[in-house]
């Protein structure tokens, strides 16, 4: 590899990512507009292998969708229904307890809550929720919402943001979810997300809450109408205010599904497309400890592969999928931890169980045949039985 870097027009960069220095908007966007994927590779490689060594992690969690009905009508969308549709749906709270308690049962550490901006639901449904699921047991972690959904919560409770983040986690959130940046160009999102939150506001939501202490993860959605340059500026606004705020614990590029909405694309993200947008993402994104490679959306396979091209980290075990799904992702809707696990060896890396905050929970570093798969096997962090019936 050193002999094709060495001949590489990017030779350059790979000598100033190897020199520890930060790349420039100009540079992430020659690397994206290179067609040698291997050099782009192991320079995205050298960074992830600086932050984190030769540990590849994942999280045991499961996602609960509370409900689809949504006041907007984001083109991309295929997720969102209105009262009248019949697919429409909406979980009570004793519902989503009643999900979150057979989890726990299976040994998740995070449940992940998002669903559309409800035109009705009260701002106490969501407080009571999220007491609700703190009840179940404190260690659980509770990263729910969105930026565009806090804002709707602002409204509807007549409070500020800061009031409504600060009631949010009085009640138990523990972090807030990066989805909804989507591309943060005005012309772009006014293309695919028409009445959706602005950049500023999505990063203002996220200042705010990084300024109480709270932490949380950020998204692109790539491969629709968007351009190169249009990514590299949606990355220089995440870098910026990394800097300022150092909240964010991970960085999520999310590849997008045209079958079921209303953006169709001639072509959608490529298997190249998605690991130069990984790879380009962990070389500018100095400032972030770690880059996930979500597999719903590219698959386990491409996902192993991203853990040659900067990232680190496979997501979690999931469980219950919808918005990825209903835009047309053909992925399972649930991995099997062991699945995990063998995916991350056979890339050559160290398994390591996280919690929400990327914090090692357990490492797997012993031979593949003795690992188990039951909780009780675990470290001490995790118990045998961590919810009660």
């Amino acid at each position: 590899m050193r002999f094709f870097v060495q001949r590489s027009e990017l030779r350059d960069l790979y000598d100033k990512v190897a020199a520890g220095e930060r790349i420039s908007e100009t540079d992430a966007l020659r690397l994206f507009e290179s067609k040698d994927l291997n050099v782009l590779g192991a320079i995205a490689d050298l960074a992830r292998q600086r932050k984190v060594g030769n540990r590849a992690s994942y999280i045991i969690n499961r996602y609960i969708n509370y409900s689809n009905y949504c006041i907007l009508n984001c083109q991309f969308c295929a997720f969102a229904r209105k009262k009248r549709d019949k697919d429409g749906f909406e979980l009570t709270i004793p519902e989503i307890v009643q999900k979150a308690r057979e989890a726990l049962q299976s040994g998740i550490t995070e449940l992940h809550i998002v669903g559309g901006l409800h035109p009705s639901l009260p701002f106490t449904y969501y407080t009571d929720l999220l007491k609700a699921l703190r009840a179940l047991d404190p260690r659980l972690q509770l990263k729910c919402f969105t930026a565009i959904e806090v804002l709707h919560l602002a409204w509807i409770a007549k409070k500020s943001v800061a009031e409504t983040l600060r009631a949010l986690k009085e009640a138990g959130l523990d972090s807030l979810t990066g989805g909804g940046a989507e591309i943060f160009r005005k012309e772009i999102r006014s293309t695919i997300a028409r009445g959706k939150e602005s950049a500023e506001e999505y990063l203002d939501v996220h200042r705010q809450w990084h300024r109480m202490g709270g932490r949380s993860t950020c998204t692109m959605l790539y491969g629709h109408v968007e351009s190169l340059a249009d990514r590299v500026d949606h990355l220089r606004c995440l870098r910026a205010l990394q800097d300022e705020t150092q909240g964010f614990v991970g960085f999520v590029p999310l590849p997008y599904h045209p079958e079921n909405n209303g953006i169709p694309v001639a072509n959608p993200p490529s298997g190249f497309d998605s690991l130069r947008t990984m790879a380009v993402s962990r070389i500018y994104l100095d400032n972030f400890e770690h880059i996930t490679a979500y597999w719903v959306g590219m698959g386990l396979k491409l996902a192993q592969l991203a853990l040659s091209y900067g990232a680190d980290d496979l997501h979690g075990t999931i469980i219950e999928e919808h918005i990825f799904h209903m835009a047309g992702a053909k992925s399972p809707q649930m991995q099997k931890e062991m699945e995990m696990i063998k995916a991350i060896r056979e890339a050559g890396r160290t398994p390591v169980q996280r919690n929400t905050f990327y914090e090692p929970i357990k490492v797997w570093d012993g031979p593949a045949a003795t690992l188990p798969g039951a909780v009780d096997q675990r470290s001490d962090i995790l118990e045998k039985n961590w919810a009660t019936a």
